[in-house]
């Protein structure tokens, strides 16, 4: 069974349109207990800031060493919002 960091993480994963692409062994490797984070943050570069922000969200709710500014969710649209209050609701409560 998973946590709720790995819950919270694959969550968004499977949720967002841009994440789910990335829901791939290449960058979390569920066997291995392994999250890719340079990669992820490498393949994101290009990504919008609202599209940066949803990774970083999901790559801090797995680890906290993987720091987010929450005042960035105002970049988010109201569908996008929604995810990332339920990733924190399940990440925290």
């Amino acid at each position: 069974m998973m946590d709720k960091y790995w819950l919270a993480l694959i969550f968004l994963f499977k949720e967002n349109g841009k994440l789910s692409r990335y829901a791939t062994s290449e960058y979390i490797d569920l066997a291995a207990g392994t999250v890719h984070v340079k990669k992820l943050q490498t393949v994101s570069k290009p990504w919008s800031a609202s599209e940066r922000f949803m990774l970083q969200l999901a790559l801090h709710l797995y680890s906290e060493r993987n720091k987010v500014n929450l005042s960035d969710m105002d970049r988010l649209d109201s569908y996008n919002k929604k995810l990332a209050l339920q990733a924190i609701q399940i990440r925290f409560f």
